[in-house]
């Protein structure tokens, strides 16, 4: 009698196939079709492509996220051309992110708050204390969950080495 044929367990199988999908996937399976900004205006998704991103998960009642968020600012806006940070919130009310926008003259796009879409990057991104900045290559996949380190480290050359490790 022969010897049925090896099978791996479900759930082996299951963690094989979520290891060959990459983790960002694309940014159309990331991010929402539509952002806004701190007036309220709509922000197409598109206005994101070919541009390296920064996620950046944060709110104004924390310490460290209202010490971080300033440079994070001056560092975006001198590059601007190749990056963009999309924020997410964990503020208390959508008002309150709002203002921390306004206040920090955050002029990137974010994700509506407390969606579903941003409950999925957090979850995603296993993001569990704040600040937190993901960092994507235009195509979606994750280059780095230290670009919070990246960016105070290193500013004048993080741009470089991101565009490197996204090829």
């Amino acid at each position: 009698m022969k010897a049925p044929p090896f099978r791996l367990p479900l759930l082996a199988t299951a963690f094989l196939a979520a290891l060959a999908m990459p983790l960002g996937a694309s940014l159309e399976k990331l991010l929402p079709e539509q952002l806004h900004n701190a007036n309220g205006d709509t922000v197409s998704r598109d206005s994101l492509e070919g541009k390296i991103i920064g996620v950046y998960f944060s709110a104004r009642w924390c310490p460290s996220c209202r010490s971080f968020t300033p440079s994070l600012v001056k560092f975006r806006d001198a590059n601007k051309a190749d990056f963009e940070v999309v924020f997410v919130s964990s503020d208390r009310d959508a008002q309150t992110q709002d203002k921390y926008m306004t206040s920090y003259k955050m002029q990137w796009p974010a994700v509506k708050y407390g969606s579903p879409a941003a409950r999925n990057l957090k979850k995603h991104f296993k993001v569990g204390t704040i600040p937190t900045l993901v960092i994507l290559g235009p195509d979606g996949r994750p280059l780095t969950t230290d670009g919070r380190g990246a960016v105070s480290r290193n500013p004048g050359g993080a741009i470089a080495a991101w565009k490197k490790s996204s090829q």
